[in-house]
């Protein structure tokens, strides 16, 4: 059964920015039960306090929610948890992915779900020229109502002429930049139209945060608001009021490390996210294949990590 949208495209771009500006983007995780099953009972009580800690919107089933181990039916039913629990508090950003047509198949069950636009993840394995870049969006959306908007990131990566063309595109709102060339982005955002989103999809995006800003984009996801939405508010504030001080603090103490724990092993973008979540008590399970869960010489820098970052924020384990 299709759902009634409430926003109109307008409706949802303005209230995108004006979440950009209020809080970090959450990527939730996917709750898997102890035999790699979809846990929607879990996934809908760790989305309740995700968002009791007000981010800016909710980007379910992309990078850190494991877009790529959902089948489609799991992937309609944490979309529909997603939008029945944010209940219109904020906006809805799922998920597509892989080449146009399997992308636009996940569009119609994020726009039968209710969910406000689509976060289009990079194409499946091979590079392509910029035309073929531009037609992939065009394709997308030529089949969905939903507004899209691209990510950059791997394989994918626009010119500022291209990104004048999928700006040009019906329902491409904005863009998610995972590639950190400000040189490139900063051309990109003198290219785009007035209105055009942008925001920071860096892995720990607060890390170069403070750089993005410089060049106009604030706005940022944020993968540590999935299991320590304390340390990732303390961060969005001190970054909004200009406490350099508190921002270095916060680099140094807990986010540098964690990157440094993070590079350690391929996919622990995700699964060091999940395994911190666990830490917390949420019951979010195990990541699946062919991500890999963290060794315990690695949990046990991740749980002193954790620790040390929720002390600097004045939280509690």
């Amino acid at each position: 059964m299709r759902r009634q949208h409430l926003h109109t495209e307008t409706e949802t771009v303005e209230r995108l920015r004006e979440g950009m500006g209020l809080g970090v983007l959450s990527f939730p995780l996917t709750s898997f039960g102890a035999g790699g099953e979809l846990d929607l009972d879990s996934y809908r009580a760790y989305l309740e306090r995700q968002l009791a800690a007000c981010p800016g919107a909710v980007f379910p089933a992309c990078g850190t929610g494991e877009f790529f181990s959902l089948d489609e039916e799991e992937y309609r039913a944490v979309v529909t948890a997603t939008v029945e629990v944010a209940g219109g508090r904020v906006p809805v950003v799922a998920g597509i992915g892989y080449g146009w047509a399997q992308a636009s198949r996940f569009a119609r069950i994020a726009e039968e779900a209710g969910a406000d636009a689509a976060l289009v993840l990079p194409h499946y394995l091979v590079a392509a020229p910029q035309d073929g870049l531009v037609a992939q969006l065009e394709q997308i959306a030529a089949r969905t109502r939903l507004p899209l908007i691209a990510y950059q990131r791997g394989q994918v990566s626009f010119t500022a002429d291209s990104l004048r063309r999928i700006a040009a595109i019906d329902g491409v709102i904005g863009l998610k930049d995972g590639h950190s060339d400000l040189d490139r982005l900063q051309r990109l955002t003198l290219a785009a139209p007035e209105g055009f989103l942008f925001f920071n999809g860096a892995s720990t995006a607060e890390i170069q945060a403070r750089a993005y800003a410089t060049i106009g984009i604030p706005a940022y996801s944020s993968a540590v608001h999935a299991f320590a939405p304390e340390i990732a508010g303390a961060f969005f504030t001190a970054l909004r009021d200009g406490d350099n001080a508190r921002v270095d603090e916060l680099l140094r103490g807990f986010y540098v490390p964690l990157v440094e724990l993070r590079d350690r092993v391929p996919g622990y973008a995700v699964s060091l996210v999940k395994a911190a979540a666990r830490l917390r008590g949420e019951r979010v399970g195990r990541v699946r294949a062919p991500l890999t869960d963290p060794g315990a010489d690695d949990l046990a820098v991740l749980e002193k990590l954790l620790a040390t970052g929720l002390d600097l924020v004045g939280a509690a384990v």
